[in-house]
């Protein structure tokens, strides 16, 4: 990444609530700020039913996370324990980091670490009649149990934490509105993007549509696209890094001048 690219630029992040750490430490390393807008806030769940549903998903021959929360929430619930008969998949290296560090050893993840490239991986692939165990939360990633269901699995699932919206304050609607030209929005999640975009006042959701985009995926730039956002890169993943080495690229490719709102 060319350094301190995106020198005096912000970029809005979308993680949830206590979520912006790799971000930030990514944007500071390029000379950025960032401005956070979470649209939610995790919590774990802890009740008898979601402990159930773990040990029941946990029990499948092949057992699905689809985010480190996902790992995290599960480890707070269950002891993971690798077993010969099962095969361990994770949506992404953070997600696989976190297993092994649980004592997961030989589990597969994908390079294109979203829903389609987790679907794609070979482990996936001929699923009739075996149980799959999918460890995650309610909403996000809504593709994989239906495509897994088409491919006649048996979808055991376990929404081991939930997302509870939270609106932006009036101090971050002030900072956004009143940020300079160019800025950027990073984008790794279109329901975090939409539940952003419709918990913002009209002004708000006009200034935010000015943000060059770094989107996480085709499928998200696509997103963006139909939600009002008009220049947009695609970075190699969703990781921090990543976004924003996409944003110094193209910054460093077509620097912008700075204009006021």
């Amino acid at each position: 990444m060319p350094n301190k690219a995106l020198a005096g630029c912000y970029v809005i992040s979308l993680r949830p609530v206590g979520d912006h750490g790799a971000l930030r430490r990514a944007a500071a390393a390029a000379g950025a700020r960032v401005l956070a807008l979470s649209p939610w806030k995790r919590v774990y769940r802890n009740d008898a039913d979601t402990r159930e549903q773990l040990r029941n998903a946990l029990a499948c021959e092949r057992v699905l996370f689809t985010s480190p929360a996902a790992v995290r929430a599960a480890q707070a619930l269950h002891v993971l324990k690798a077993n010969a008969q099962h095969r361990w998949f994770a949506v992404g290296s953070g997600t696989a980091i976190l297993l092994r560090r649980a004592g997961i050893a030989g589990i597969s993840s994908p390079q294109r670490m979203d829903s389609e490239g987790l679907l794609a991986l070979p482990g996936l692939s001929d699923v009739q009649g075996t149980g799959v165990g999918l460890v995650t939360a309610p909403g996000g990633r809504n593709r994989i149990a239906p495509a897994l269901l088409r491919r006649g699995a048996r979808v055991v699932r376990a929404d081991v934490y939930e997302r509870l919206p939270v609106s932006p304050s009036p101090g971050a609607i002030t900072r956004l509105c009143a940020l300079r030209d160019p800025f950027w929005l990073a984008v790794s999640s279109g329901e975090a993007l939409q539940r952003t975009l419709d918990a913002l006042p009209i002004p708000a959701q006009a200034r935010l549509r000015h943000a060059r985009v770094a989107a996480a995926s085709e499928r998200l730039a696509t997103r963006a696209r139909a939600s009002g956002f008009t220049e947009i890169h695609v970075a190699a993943s969703a990781r921090p890094r990543d976004l924003i080495a996409a944003m110094a690229s193209a910054s460093m490719a077509a620097p912008r001048p700075a204009r006021t709102p």
